[in-house]
């Protein structure tokens, strides 16, 4: 079956589009992601900005013209963390339905089902043993742990990069004491939430934006091949905000991390690094894979 997914999250929008059975995801026609921001200022105002609506729609254009010429047989856009906390969500609806992209909103707990289902889609996160995946949105973070396929246990944090970066830092770089101010709330958080799900597992998976900028600007260039499995070592991800706290946000462009991560990414890295510590494990595993890899697994098995 060939499905469109979309992942519209409070950074970016996602669209897979793919061939799905039974063995999982067998064949990928197109997989893109644009910096749409919908989640910006929308912790002060709790609205969608006319601004970010205006990019979200731009994007589900192109999207849906890309949707059209492929021509799958099942479309389904899930929104996440933004979504969820907007109260004038029904405008992104309005945007879908004239579309004719059929639009859901899930909860934190599906989030992190469908989070943890397209990270574990692939060979590379197949391994003995129990796993956490480890989803940074931009209004949200997902902490997922499992076994296999079968989920143990998990939650998602209201921790975002975009969200938290709106909140501490007020100028770039920030300031020493607004970094310290967003380290210590975000152990405070990440020491909750691995108190919640348990701290047996002997291996992370990372996905979504942070990770995969930092090894895209590791390898000079984003090539899933490269990136999926690649190893961030808790040395690399110090190094990586050490760096980082201290440039502008063209410097760090310059860095190699892209436009529209990169304002946001010191947070996603002390996020990173805050878990990789208290889990007490020497290294992080990255996947291109997430939610839009879940959501199509997700339609495939409603239809069959």
């Amino acid at each position: 079956m060939k499905i469109a997914a979309l992942d519209l999250g409070s950074n970016t929008f996602l669209c897979l589009i793919a061939e799905v059975s039974e063995k999982g995801i067998e064949k990928t026609y197109f997989d893109d992601v644009e910096v749409v921001r919908l989640g910006e200022g929308l912790s002060q105002s709790k609205k969608f900005a006319v601004a970010a609506l205006q990019r979200a729609e731009a994007c589900l254009i192109k999207f849906a013209g890309i949707i059209e010429k492929h021509q799958p047989e099942k479309i389904l856009a899930m929104a996440t963390a933004a979504a969820r906390d907007a109260e004038n969500k029904q405008e992104l609806f309005s945007i879908c339905e004239k579309l004719k992209i059929p639009i859901e909103i899930i909860s934190g707990d599906k989030e992190a089902q469908i989070t943890y289902e397209g990270a574990t889609s692939q060979d590379m996160a197949q391994t003995d043993g129990k796993k956490l995946v480890l989803d940074i949105g931009g209004g949200s973070t997902e902490f997922i742990k499992g076994h296999s396929t079968q989920i143990l246990a998990g939650l998602s944090a209201q921790m975002g990069c975009v969200k938290w970066t709106e909140a501490f830092f007020k100028q770039t770089p920030p300031s020493n004491s607004q970094i310290e101010s967003a380290q210590t709330k975000i152990d405070e958080v990440v020491k909750a939430s691995l108190e919640k799900v348990g701290i047996d597992f002997q291996k992370i998976i990372a996905v979504a934006g942070t990770p995969t900028a930092l090894a895209t600007a590791h390898f000079g260039e984003f090539k899933p091949e490269l990136i999926d499995g690649f190893k961030i070592s808790h040395t690399l991800l110090l190094d990586w905000k050490k760096r980082v706290s201290v440039k502008t946000t063209d410097q760090i462009i310059e860095m190699g991390i892209p436009k529209g991560r990169a304002d946001v990414i010191l947070i996603g890295i002390m996020i990173l690094e805050s878990v990789l510590r208290q889990s007490r494990l020497d290294e992080i595993n990255v996947s291109t894979r997430g939610v839009r890899y879940g959501v199509a697994l997700e339609v495939y098995r409603r239809f069959n």
